[in-house]
């Protein structure tokens, strides 16, 4: 999916009771009010909340967030309904989403005041992705895409039950009023899915029709005398790809999750907002001591000019966990906030501002500042332009993802190293190393770091995965040495990484050695973080950095523990293969899955940022909910992309 930079919408609030888009000379809503036009046309046009009652989960997908009433007076009607479902996911499209002083605007009068605040609190930094929003401790959910809908209705997966058609005039603004977007509706339709709208034009239903709609006329609301209400019943039932149905083993919602550092925690959490109860084994003798046992860990987003995976997974992902840490119940000690990022060949920068420009990406989220701004943030000289992601920082790892598993309410099994699986009777059985059964469920999530290659290993049709266990020597600096050496006032990335700890501690590195299980702290490796830290510092090239570092380096401490990464530097998430495809091979989407397996590693050196859409993505999978990302990113995560991409080439040759 090529991106392209968000247009926040122009408002035109001179009519209180109408406002315009002067950009499509049209209203955002009737005069006779926003939320008596959406009970009318959209809830009553789908029969809601009827159908919604009894339900596990009942999903929307809008074609026009606009200025957000039609999933605020959803949500309220969610609210006031006795018999709701259990979850409500509300997914809506937006080409110019609202900056947040107008929305705020908009809502100053609003009819949900509580709900409307709520909005308003998360309302997302204005960029290209598909935000997740939370509301009632998960059992709303809003999956708002910023985008043109022609890109986005392809790329979304999920089994919508009612479809609301909204938007400017199909006259004023043809893009989603088109019968290729429109098309998409029918793959995106559950069984005896609904669609209304307030249009009645002549194209607008042709387009339904041609997605398999049966479409009608209804009474209009207010000054408009008619409306369209639709329900879909395609001639022939369309075929579901394969690897996009719910992977859980079968109808319990329960599962065992192996390894409880940061990617376990961020499963168990997520699962649990999908009304699931995990229990978590863990071979150590706690939460996060082995790749989520440094004392701190760095989270933030990515920046490239072509806008490509890795940037807009990263993006999504750090996005959404800086929302997840400003609203989480309970404080975390030592959460920093603020990070600057400084490249080993710095360009200039005017030349950083023009690409940021040209990106179109918020200062919410990336900012471009001066060696002088740089220097005000760190608290120490910078000789270079820097990054600066106001939503980074730094935390422990092994807080947050204790945070995590108290969240989810899991069950925590510590002291249970798992040797292998083994299906026992639609179920997969966790052995220990003499084969003892350590627990069992129909649903297991695979997430313990560098185990996760042995135990995926016999259940990964295509070839094994491309695991690095990449050896990592961090150096730590004691609060009362060196008290010469500059702390840095925020975290600093880019040469290495510095963050100063709670107490004056100072953590910096660390170390990247493919292939190298050496356990023992190495003075090399001091030395080599030494370098990096004094150069993130501006204190090299110096003519008394040998002395400086003959100084320091008997007073450092060190911690050595091991990334678990692929070569792609993505992570995987997904069902394991059970099988190699005989058609379409070349397209991981399409490969079988073994039922209630999955894997969620290969976090690399960014497990703070990327774990909790990760984990969100694995949820997902399991319980059949939306997908949190677009298409083809769960296709990059995907861990059948390797056997996929090995097919393609072998096609080509």
């Amino acid at each position: 999916m090529k991106t392209s930079p968000i247009v926040p919408a122009r408002v035109d609030f001179t009519d209180a009771a109408a406002p315009q888009a002067p950009e499509f000379g049209d209203v955002y809503h009737a005069r006779a009010g926003a939320f008596a036009q959406a009970r009318h046309v959209f809830l009553g046009g789908n029969a809601l909340p009827a159908r919604w009652q009894g339900r596990e989960r009942f999903v929307v997908l809008e074609t026009g967030f606009g200025l957000g009433n039609n999933f605020l007076a959803t949500w309220q009607a969610w609210r006031e309904d006795a018999r709701r479902c259990e979850r409500l996911v509300f997914i809506s499209i937006e080409k110019h989403p609202l900056r947040r002083e107008d929305l705020r605007r908009a809502h100053a009068a609003s009819s949900a005041p509580e709900l409307a605040a709520q909005l308003l609190r998360q309302w997302p930094a204005l960029t290209p992705n598909l935000h997740l929003l939370d509301f009632e401790a998960g059992r709303v959910r809003l999956l708002l895409a910023l985008g043109d809908a022609r890109d986005w209705l392809p790329e979304l997966q999920a089994r919508v039950d009612a479809f609301y058609l909204d938007g400017f005039a199909p006259a004023l603004n043809p893009e989603i009023w088109d019968a290729a977007p429109l098309k998409q509706l029918g793959r995106l339709a559950a069984p005896g899915a609904t669609a209304a709208t307030w249009s009645v034009a002549r194209g607008v239903r042709d387009a339904l029709a041609g997605a398999g709609f049966e479409v009608e006329k209804a009474p209009g609301f207010a000054a408009k005398g008619q409306m369209s209400v639709a329900r879909y019943r395609p001639p022939h039932k369309p075929a579901g790809p394969a690897g996009r149905e719910p992977l859980a083993g079968d109808g319990e919602r329960s599962a065992l999750i192996v390894g409880a550092g940061i990617a376990g925690a961020a499963c168990a959490r997520a699962l649990a907002r999908q009304g699931w109860q995990s229990t978590v084994l863990e071979a150590l003798p706690g939460v996060g001591q082995a790749g989520s046992g440094n004392p701190g860990g760095l989270f933030h987003g990515s920046f490239h000019p072509q806008d490509g995976l890795h940037a807009r997974f990263s993006r999504a992902a750090a996005l959404a966990t800086e929302r997840e840490l400003r609203q989480l119940d309970e404080p975390l000690p030592w959460l920093q906030w603020g990070l600057l990022r400084l490249e080993r060949e710095p360009e200039p920068l005017e030349r950083m501002r023009a690409q940021l420009l040209a990106s179109g990406l918020p200062p919410e989220y990336l900012q471009v500042l001066s060696p002088e701004e740089a220097r005000a943030h760190a608290g120490l000289r910078v000789d270079a332009p820097a990054w600066y992601y106001p939503g980074g920082g730094a935390l422990r790892p092994a807080a947050l993802a204790q945070a995590w598993l108290r969240q989810a309410g899991a069950t925590l099994l510590t002291e249970r190293p798992v040797q292998s699986l083994k299906p026992e009777g639609g179920r997969w059985q966790l052995l220990d190393a003499d084969g003892r059964p350590l627990a069992e469920a129909a649903t297991v999530i695979l997430a313990a770091g560098q185990r996760n290659a042995a135990l995926a290993a016999p259940w990964m049709a295509g070839g094994e995965l491309p695991w690095v266990a990449q050896r990592g020597q961090l150096s730590l600096l004691a609060a009362d040495a060196a008290a010469w050496l500059p702390r840095p006032a925020c975290p600093m990335a880019g040469q290495g990484y510095a963050l100063a700890g709670p107490s004056g501690e100072l953590f910096f590195g660390a170390t990247a050695q493919p292939h190298d299980l050496d356990a023992a702290a190495r003075e090399a490796d001091h030395r080599e973080n030494l370098q990096r830290l004094l150069r993130l510092l501006a204190l090299q090239p110096a003519p008394d950095a040998a002395a400086m570092e003959a100084a320091l380096l008997p007073t450092l401490g060190a911690r050595v523990g091991w990334r678990s990464l692929v070569p792609d530097r993505l992570p995987l998430v997904g069902g394991l293969a059970a099988a190699v495809p005989r058609l379409r091979a070349e397209q991981p989407r399409f490969w079988p899955r073994h039922p209630g397996l999955l894997l969620c590693g290969g976090l690399a050196s960014r497990g703070v940022t990327w774990a909790l859409l990760a984990g969100e993505l694995a949820a997902a999978q399991l319980s059949g909910a939306p997908l949190p990302l677009e298409a083809s990113l769960v296709d990059a995560l995907d861990p059948c992309r390797f056997a996929a991409r090995a097919t393609r080439h072998a096609s080509a040759s």
